[in-house]
């Protein structure tokens, strides 16, 4: 009798989204990736949920894909459609701050909630294998000839890859506002453009563009980290004369309403995760660095690259 309450008890409580992710009969996790597919936002959304279901902590996981306007759009459907949700998860990170800074979008990160930063990353500037440029020097010097000339391809308007960009243009003594920047919805069509010679250079996190740089049908010319990146014989833009450092980051928020029990059951379950074989393998894979950081630190955080981004993106220009 007690066994059949107990499990009644359970039930009802799993019904009721109360109970921890692991501990549901039925933790199908849907996850809300706010980019279109082939991009940073899309690898890393698919592997996060590959390596909670291999760890345990989700018996299934749903992928949504909703690009446009640096993941605002995704963002927005992502409020008004989990609103309470305990299983509901969306991949976020420094690109979405600066599409809020640059669009001022009206629905914001205030509406979600906090769990969990996940890895960081460096950008890579790439040319195309048919460029008649061979270096960032000779993209710098026609920068400086004809600033629109020079077409500059990548993520969302505030991305990483577009901030970097204004403050090339602006260490390099041209004015940010002039640069001819493309942005595009989604890592598959940056790279379709930059392999097809639509853009002048492209700039995306090097995990992106590995393959293509390995096969030798992309050129890399810099990355934005303030040291060489393990592995990666590319110099850095700082050797290059060029005073530019700048890196991405990668987090995960849950849906706005839920509770306080059910946002620490999520980080634990993020937290396992993170810990499990599946995801490490990940992140070695794709050359991420690791930098776990979860709830009210990873909230803070957030606030503070908020700002600094801002003042970044004020004083090249951008806002």
């Amino acid at each position: 009798m007690r066994r059949d309450m107990f499990l009644k008890s359970l039930a009802a409580m799993a019904a009721a989204g109360v109970l921890p992710v692991s501990a549901q009969s039925a933790s199908a996790i849907k996850m809300m990736i706010p980019a279109n597919p082939g991009g940073g936002w899309d690898t890393t959304g698919r592997a996060l949920g590959k390596a909670m279901t291999d760890a345990g902590v989700a018996s299934s996981v749903s992928y949504d894909n909703k690009g446009g306007a640096a993941g605002a759009i995704g963002l927005a459907q992502f409020v008004n459609a989990s609103k309470g949700d305990p299983n509901a998860l969306m991949v976020m990170g420094a690109v979405m701050l600066g599409g809020i800074i640059t669009g001022k979008p009206p629905v914001g990160l205030d509406k979600v909630t906090p769990l969990a930063r996940l890895t960081s990353e460096y950008n890579v500037f790439v040319l195309p294998a048919n460029s008649p440029f061979k270096s960032m020097k000779d993209v710098v010097d026609q920068l400086k000839k004809d600033p629109g000339s020079v077409k500059w391809g990548g993520g969302s308007r505030g991305s990483t890859e577009h901030i970097a960009a204004a403050m090339i243009a602006r260490e390099v003594g041209v004015d940010p506002a002039k640069i001819n920047y493309v942005a595009f919805r989604g890592g598959g069509e940056a790279t379709a453009a930059i392999l097809g010679g639509n853009v002048t250079v492209g700039g995306s996190g090097y995990s992106e563009f590995a393959e293509y740089i390995t096969s030798g049908k992309m050129r890399a010319v810099g990355v934005t980290s303030g040291s060489r990146l393990k592995g990666v014989n590319v110099p850095t833009l700082k050797e290059q004369g060029i005073n530019v450092e700048i890196g991405n980051w990668r987090g995960v928020y849950g849906a706005p309403g839920i509770t306080p029990e059910q946002r620490k059951a999520l980080i634990d379950a993020l937290a396992k995760t993170y810990k499990h074989k599946a995801w490490q393998d990940v992140m070695e894979k794709n050359g991420w660095t690791p930098a776990w950081m979860a709830g009210d630190e990873f909230s803070n955080f957030v606030d503070s690259e908020f700002a600094s981004m801002r003042a970044t993106m004020a004083k090249s220009g951008m806002i």
